[in-house]
C-alpha cells in the first residue's frame, strides 16, 4: 500500500493518508507498516495502544506527558468521525502555543501522526465514535499534563459548543501556567 505524508505548519506534526483496496465486500487497510512509514520518512516504535469510543460531543484532551516518560501517538478514527487537534507545546519552537486541527474519519481513513512536545485532543462529530492511537512511550500517570481545551490563548475553534468532558479535562491549565514550567524545551 501506498502512504503519503503531508507536512503540517508544526515541525513533527504529520498528516498520513494510505491507499487502501476497496470492492463490492468492503475494504481493506494496513494502518501501520514498519517497513512503508520507515521509508517514507516517519520511523517509529511503538509500545502501546488504546482505543476509545464515545458519544457525539465529547472532547477528550488537551493531553500531554513530559520529558520523564514522552509519548508519541498515531492517532486514527474506526468508526465515526472526529476533529482532531495538537498544541505545539516546545517552549523554544517558533510555533509554541500554535493549534492545528484535522477531521478524521471512519471514511477518509486519515491519520494523523503527534510527536511528543504536543497536547492531543480531539472532539467527536458523531452519535458513536471510536478511536484508536498507537502509542511511542508508556502510559504514565505521574509524568501526565492537560491543557485547558479552551484556553483563549491558543484559541482551538471547535466544530461542537459546550462539550462533554470528563473532570480532569475540566481542570486543565491555561498555556501560560504552562509555560512558567514547561515540560518541553
Amino acid at each position: 500500500m501506498k502512504l503519503r505524508l503531508t507536512e503540517t505548519p508544526l515541525a513533527g506534526l504529520v498528516i498520513i493518508d494510505i491507499d487502501y483496496f476497496k470492492d463490492d465486500r468492503g475494504s481493506f487497510i494496513e494502518p501501520w507498516h514498519e517497513r512503508d512509514f520507515a521509508e517514507a520518512g516517519l520511523s517509529l516504535r511503538f509500545v502501546q495502544e488504546g482505543h476509545s469510543r464515545s458519544g457525539q460531543g465529547v472532547l477528550r484532551g488537551l493531553h500531554y506527558q513530559d520529558r520523564t516518560a514522552p509519548m508519541g501517538k498515531l492517532v486514527r478514527c474506526t468508526l465515526g468521525s472526529i476533529f482532531d487537534v495538537a498544541v505545539d507545546l516546545r517552549v523554544s519552537s517558533p510555533t509554541f502555543g500554535r493549534w492545528f486541527g484535522v477531521e478524521l474519519t471512519a471514511e477518509n481513513k486519515r491519520q494523523i501522526y503527534v510527536p511528543p512536545g504536543f497536547a492531543h485532543g480531539f472532539q467527536t462529530l458523531a452519535a458513536v465514535v471510536e478511536v484508536q492511537y498507537k502509542q511511542t512511550g508508556f502510559y504514565t500517570p505521574p509524568a501526565e499534563g492537560t491543557i485547558a481545551w479552551n484556553d483563549p490563548e491558543i484559541g482551538i475553534v471547535w466544530p461542537l459548543a459546550d462539550p462533554i468532558l470528563s473532570a480532569r479535562d475540566q481542570q486543565g491549565i491555561t498555556l501560560r501556567e504552562y509555560a512558567r514550567k514547561p515540560a518541553f524545551p
